[in-house]
């Protein structure tokens, strides 16, 4: 049923400030500026191999106005959604109808980017909290236009989306839903000593979920917690980023086999963020 991370969805309350720190992190400006007029927001997405990230802001009022306003009076900026590709939403909705979780059937979306005047088009199906689990997620499926893509990374620029890192406080329920419904491969389930946790690791479109069991129940079943960045060499990024005046941590080597990694510590808009070489 899902096929990809589709993109993140990043809450910011300045859309300028964000896209300059986001252009300053990532190496490379945004491929798009779009403005939801229907919704009351405004966005700017960046590119990766596998996928993209969304700045998204209010400007406006609506639907997404309200959504974001009440996500940065109640949590700050951060993490907001996680957005799921599919190849065939309408198929999609009748097999989530099955388990009641869908709010209603898919409805189309269109967006122009600001610079340009391209036009991309979209269907979109919204899901009930049974599914979303505490974490804003809808489905997806593109129709008509395209982002533009990176014609080449440098080895200081981040090229794309190793891994999401969630927590939940239901891992059964958590398999239930990935695995069992959106039928996303679990390749992993393991407990890893130095997080001293159970953690489950899911699949697709090289990107891994990287989902923390928490101890303690919650209210909120699931969050998002963070973002790990893949780069061509974590050097030369670090050298870039600091001669930009962002801090990041010296670089040490990583929980996995084989990798290099340092954290970003500014610029990120409240984001844990880390930067993953494999050697």
């Amino acid at each position: 049923m899902i096929t990809a991370i589709d993109h993140i969805i990043i809450a910011v309350k300045n859309l300028k400030k964000a896209e300059a720190n986001y252009e300053l992190l990532l190496g490379r400006p945004p491929v798009w500026r779009g403005t939801h007029k229907h919704l009351g927001t405004e966005n700017s997405l960046f590119v990766f191999k596998n996928t993209y990230l969304e700045l998204l802001a209010q400007k406006g009022d609506g639907m997404g106005a309200e959504l974001i306003k009440n996500t940065l009076k109640e949590k700050g900026e951060g993490l907001f959604g996680l957005v799921l590709k599919t190849e065939n939403i309408d198929l999609a909705a009748q097999k989530l109808q099955e388990h009641n979780c869908i709010v209603g059937p898919p409805f189309e979306g269109k967006g122009e980017n600001n610079t340009d005047g391209s036009v991309r088009t979209w269907k979109n199906l919204f899901l009930t909290d049974k599914i979303t689990r505490g974490v804003f997620s809808f489905l997806i499926e593109h129709k008509n236009g395209s982002l533009p893509k990176v014609d080449k990374y440098e080895p200081s620029m981040i090229n794309n989306l190793d891994h999401i890192v969630m927590t939940t406080s239901d891992p059964d329920g958590f398999i239930n839903t990935y695995k069992g419904i959106y039928k996303i491969r679990l390749a992993l389930d393991k407990y890893v000593k130095s997080l001293k946790s159970r953690v489950l690791f899911f699949r697709l479109n090289q990107t891994t979920l990287e989902v923390v069991v928490t101890e303690k129940p919650t209210s909120i079943q699931d969050s998002l917690w963070g973002l790990a960045w893949g780069v061509g060499s974590i050097q030369k990024t670090r050298n870039r980023l600091i001669s930009k005046g962002i801090k990041v941590s010296p670089i040490k080597k990583g929980v996995k086999e084989g990798t290099l990694v340092a954290t970003v510590k500014s610029n990120t808009h409240d984001v844990p963020t880390l930067l993953i070489e494999y050697l």
